[in-house]
């Protein structure tokens, strides 16, 4: 009897243990779900004081949107509707030019390559468009194309890059609406490659920071959108030229009276529907801003040029009025103490910043009203290395995050192995497949104990009553 019950028991006991086991496996692990794209981060606005507030109420700019973003940081200084639908006339060669670019530095192209302009060079391009005059089956350089793109602002130079790219301008235009949903600007549909008016053909101020912002990231780009003139040499259709910049910000050769100083580029537009329009850079005390100011407004005094004055206006308002400025030093140690398991010669540990943390703050600001948000755990087991990663730090104000760095160790805790052990012993026990084991098998003993008993008994009753039968018969003998 015993012999039948015990084997089916331990395989009953088997295989609940062998549900219990893949759950609780599966309720600890990992999930092995691959994880969605990251997604591009949306710009901090500065915080502001009641004297900022202020400031800003009173700094409309004359324009149909504007923002001043920190570029160095991506904060955002000034923001007037800077997500308002605009067209974005010759800024669009930012986005050409940049595709170039980034066509030469995955080795596609070479940026002294000769190339013959295509027969689109003049696609999609009406009457009085920007030019330098470049034409079908000319020679020259993929540098000057840039150039005469990005200077003087000739359209049929974005052509030609087009189909040196794409083979043709329709082509290259949905590489344009690629690159852009890539860099994030949510607010972007291209039609051409050169920003001739189209009413399919539109922006924000916000998604031209984003393209500007990656634009300045090269350095033939930042020296093009910076420089006065260019010299392209004789080309087989064509003597040499001078070209000009449009941005009267960083030359003086078409309009005097806006030269700014600290200007780095970057681009001008303008068409009777856009209005004049410029992305602009500047830089001063080591800090870099960009500022996007979009169809601007004709002052009575200033009818072609006030997209310069308000463009120029802007930055200073960035420069004057926030600085960078230290919200966490690096070697502060005022954060809470984190337990250590599994030592037995500290039952702590403290933590300290990996690095400070900085911001673009006005200037008049209290560094102390920043809050702290501490993501730490209460207790770690050892062994702990001296500069392991515990926890992070975030600073905020009134809810907005302006930067993260990680909570470090100070020092080294060894582990004790005889605790260590112990541990093991114990989440071993812990784990409920075994409780479940250990519960049935107790469960088995208890019924086998009770079998048995219940068993001795009713065999004790049977031989005595047989030794009794056979006693008597003997004697009736």
């Amino acid at each position: 009897m015993k012999k039948r019950h015990i084997p089916s028991f331990l395989l009953t006991a088997s295989l609940l243990a062998s549900t219990v086991l893949p759950f609780s496996a599966a309720a600890t692990g990992e999930s092995a779900a691959p994880s969605a794209s990251p997604a591009v981060e949306e710009p901090a606005a500065a915080p502001q004081t009641q004297q900022q507030s202020a400031l800003l109420a009173s700094m409309h700019i004359e324009a149909t949107s504007a923002i001043l973003v920190d570029d160095d940081t991506g904060e955002i200084l000034y923001d007037q509707d800077s997500h308002a639908k605009v067209y974005p006339a010759s800024i669009t060669k930012v986005m050409t030019s940049l595709l170039m670019l980034e066509s030469i530095a995955k080795g596609e192209h070479k940026l002294d390559e000769t190339i013959t302009v295509g027969d689109q060079v003049d696609y999609g391009i009406g009457e009085g468009g920007s030019t330098a005059g470049i034409k079908a089956g000319e020679q020259l350089t993929i540098h000057d194309l840039l150039a005469a793109a990005l200077i003087p602002s000739a359209n049929e130079a974005c052509n030609a890059m087009a189909q040196i790219i794409a083979g043709d301008v329709p082509s290259f235009v949905d590489l344009m609406d690629q690159r852009a949903k890539e860099l994030g600007m949510e607010d972007t549909h291209f039609a051409n490659p050169h920003g001739y008016h189209d009413p399919e053909h539109y922006t924000s101020a916000h998604d031209i920071y984003r393209m500007a912002h990656e634009a300045m990231k090269d350095p033939t780009f930042r020296e093009l959108v910076s420089s006065v003139s260019y010299q392209i040499p004789a080309t087989n259709l064509n003597d040499a030229r001078t070209l000009h910049s449009t941005n009267a910000l960083v030359s003086t050769w078409r309009v005097r009276d806006y030269w700014y100083q600290y200007a780095t580029g970057i681009k001008t537009g303008s068409t009777p529907e856009a209005g004049h329009c410029l992305v602009s850079a500047a830089s001063k005390n080591d800090r870099n801003l960009i500022a996007v100011v979009m169809g601007a407004a004709n002052y009575t005094e200033n009818k072609d040029t006030n997209y310069f004055t308000e463009s120029k206006r802007l930055l200073e308002f960035g420069f004057n009025n926030f600085s960078r400025q230290t919200i966490l030093e690096g070697s502060s140690m005022d954060f809470p103490e984190v337990g250590v398991s599994l030592s037995s010669d500290m039952d702590h540990v403290t933590v300290q910043p990996a690095g400070s943390i900085e911001a673009t703050l006005p200037t008049d600001i209290d560094v102390s009203a920043f809050q702290r948000e501490i993501d730490l755990p209460e207790t770690v087991e050892a062994p702990v290395e001296q500069g392991q990663k515990l926890g992070t730090v975030t600073l905020t104000y009134n809810g907005q995050s302006y930067g993260q760095t990680d909570l470090l160790a100070t020092h080294s805790v060894e582990r004790s192995e005889l605790l260590y052990r112990l541990d093991q012993i114990q989440k071993f026990f812990d784990q409920l497949w075994v409780k479940l084991v250990l519960a049935a098998l107790a469960v088995l003993l208890v019924v086998l104990l009770i079998r048995r008993l219940a068993g001795g008994g009713r065999y004790g009753r049977r031989s005595g009553g047989a030794r009794r039968t056979r006693y008597s018969g003997r004697r009736r003998r």
